[in-house]
């Protein structure tokens, strides 16, 4: 639910320089985001800009070259101006532009914060090298760095059915997430990262990892398809959460899942293609996808 008109709250200049900044970085560093987000209206669009930076910078904390302890500080400061952000305390002139465009953001939609504290609570995950036993441990990460986000579209887009879009939301989360897992097998085992719960790599024979080719005896098509499955479950009860949206919003969410759903058929034609490199589809496959969704107010 929308807290104020977008309209009826001019954008000061300031606040509009802080969108642009952050509607820059989108456009740069959100390979699959973007696309969706094109489709919304200006006020949403700028709403949904300024989510992404602060969510790509929390990503960013956890990714970089910093020490552990460097990160955890940062990480930590991060949620200090997500307090001054709840108490209003944020100046129009802060020299943050990020601060300064979602505190503007959340004065026109109801953007749930502690979202982004659930983000930090995953990044932190990563940032201790935590490893996941059993699907359910894993589920708890994919809802803290990607379920989070969509409720915090929710806030932005509105929907008719809130409690039970968020566990769309969530669900539809849970998809796009074992699918960017699937993606970055071989580029997270390189940095020394496994996502996938040690209880289906034991299933597959694959506990020696994923450098390389699989050991002997190891099924890894088969551990792929198996996750690979139960992706495609939760696309498909996730996307229950589009007839909740207005044309736009739903045209946004269907292109954005659209293109993570064609990664993963790319991925089960071809499981053992993500041993190879970043499976990813072109820019212009990307674009289409997204202006089908609109074309077709975001029909699955």
């Amino acid at each position: 639910m929308e807290v104020a008109s977008e309209l009826s709250l001019p954008v000061s200049p300031q606040a509009a320089a802080a969108y642009r900044y952050c509607e820059a970085v989108t456009g740069a560093q959100a390979r699959n985001f973007s696309y969706g987000i094109r489709l919304l209206p200006a006020p949403k669009r700028r709403a949904m800009s300024a989510v992404y930076a602060l969510a790509r910078r929390i990503d960013d904390i956890g990714d970089g070259e910093w020490s552990d302890e460097r990160k955890a500080e940062h990480l930590g400061l991060t949620r200090a101006m997500l307090d001054e952000i709840r108490e209003g305390a944020v100046e129009a002139e802060d020299t943050d532009p990020v601060k300064v465009a979602l505190a503007d953001a959340c004065s026109r939609f109801d953007i749930p914060l502690d979202a982004l504290d659930e983000l930090i609570d995953g990044v932190e995950m990563d940032v201790r090298g935590a490893e996941y036993e059993t699907f359910d441990q894993l589920r708890v990460y994919c809802r803290c760095v990607a379920g989070t986000i969509g409720r915090l579209s929710l806030g932005v887009f509105g929907c008719t059915d809130p409690k039970r879009g968020a566990e769309f939301a969530d669900t539809l989360g849970l998809g796009l997430q074992l699918t960017n897992i699937l993606r970055d097998v071989r580029e997270d085992a390189a940095n020394g990262r496994t996502y996938l719960p040690a209880e289906d790599l034991a299933r597959f024979g694959c506990e020696q990892g994923f450098l390389g080719r699989p050991a002997p005896g190891a099924d890894f098509t088969g551990l792929v398809l198996f996750e690979a499955r139960r992706a495609q479950d939760y696309f498909d009860e996730g996307l229950l959460l589009l007839p909740m949206l207005d044309r736009r919003s739903r045209a946004c969410v269907a292109a954005m899942a659209g293109i993570y759903h064609r990664l993963l058929q790319r991925i089960v034609r071809e499981p053992e293609a993500v041993l190879r490199g970043r499976v990813s589809l072109p820019g212009w496959e990307k674009a289409y996808v997204a202006l089908s969704g609109l074309a077709t107010g975001g029909a699955a």
